[in-house]
């Protein structure tokens, strides 16, 4: 997860309808009055490996992706951003967020009834996750 794939996982998001139409309304306006969500994600198996970072704003009636790359905002405010991480082992084998989080697969820091309220599209970022190609580096 280098700041090259957050890159172009923002790429991805912005390649999605799922993402940026049903996340347009109340999820994205919620951030805080600063203008963005940040959804900061890691893989915890990779323990020298930074975090990244993407940027959620609302743009032209959408959920757009305006920054992909390394972590910006080191202090989140977990009443509108996100804060996700797993094995890569648990990334690549998520299946839905409710089960990944019941089975501990995923961890998850963040606004957790918003976050319920929108498992579909929330299914479709975990699948970005695992779609978006990554080099693991050997151990």
């Amino acid at each position: 997860m280098s700041p090259a794939w957050a890159q172009d996982l923002c790429t991805a998001w912005n390649n999605s309808p799922t993402l940026t139409e049903k996340l347009a309304g109340s999820w994205v306006k919620n951030n805080g009055g600063k203008g963005y969500k940040v959804m900061e994600v890691s893989d915890s198996d990779m323990k020298t490996t930074p975090p990244v970072q993407l940027e959620i704003a609302p743009k032209g009636g959408k959920a757009v992706c305006s920054y992909g790359g390394a972590i910006k905002v080191s202090k989140l405010n977990y009443n509108y951003d996100y804060k996700m991480w797993a094995t890569t082992h648990g990334w690549h084998h998520m299946g839905s967020p409710l089960t990944a989080m019941m089975f501990g697969r995923l961890n998850f820091k963040g606004p957790k009834m918003e976050a319920m309220e929108n498992m579909g599209p929330f299914a479709a970022f975990l699948k970005l996750v695992k779609d978006v190609p990554a080099t693991v580096p050997a151990s």
